[in-house]
């Protein structure tokens, strides 16, 4: 059974940093696209970034050059450095895999983590 489990969120002042982290788990044969995406009360599920097997990466408008992705290929991890916190990146944080597992390509997410950027 695959599990995806997210750590690190917290509380944070403005302008702090953050690092979140997901471990994947559970009959894995392989993993491509894994990311972050982010819902905030009232808003839709948002991407906040993704990375390739390769190491592409791809962030959403809002945290371009505050934000970095990546993982580890070996250990079935991905993480996510949040610098430059704002008020507005207060959200629940999900990981989610494209993994292959059983001779099947699925979408898996993460229970999510509470991250609280206030003063």
């Amino acid at each position: 059974q695959v599990q995806l489990v997210e750590s690190g969120g917290g509380l944070v002042q403005p302008g702090g940093s953050l690092r979140l982290s997901c471990a994947a788990s559970g009959g894995i044969y392989s993993i491509n696209v894994m990311g972050w995406y982010r819902q905030a009360p009232g808003k839709e599920r948002e991407l906040v970034a993704d990375i390739s097997s390769g190491g592409s990466t791809n962030y959403g408008d809002s945290v371009k050059g505050r934000f970095a992705i990546s993982r580890d290929n070996a250990q079935h991890m991905v993480y996510l450095q949040m610098n430059s916190l704002k008020p507005e990146d207060t959200a629940v944080y999900y990981c989610k895999g494209e993994i292959l597992s059983r001779g099947r390509w699925s979408n898996y997410w993460g229970q999510g983590t509470q991250v609280t950027v206030s003063s």
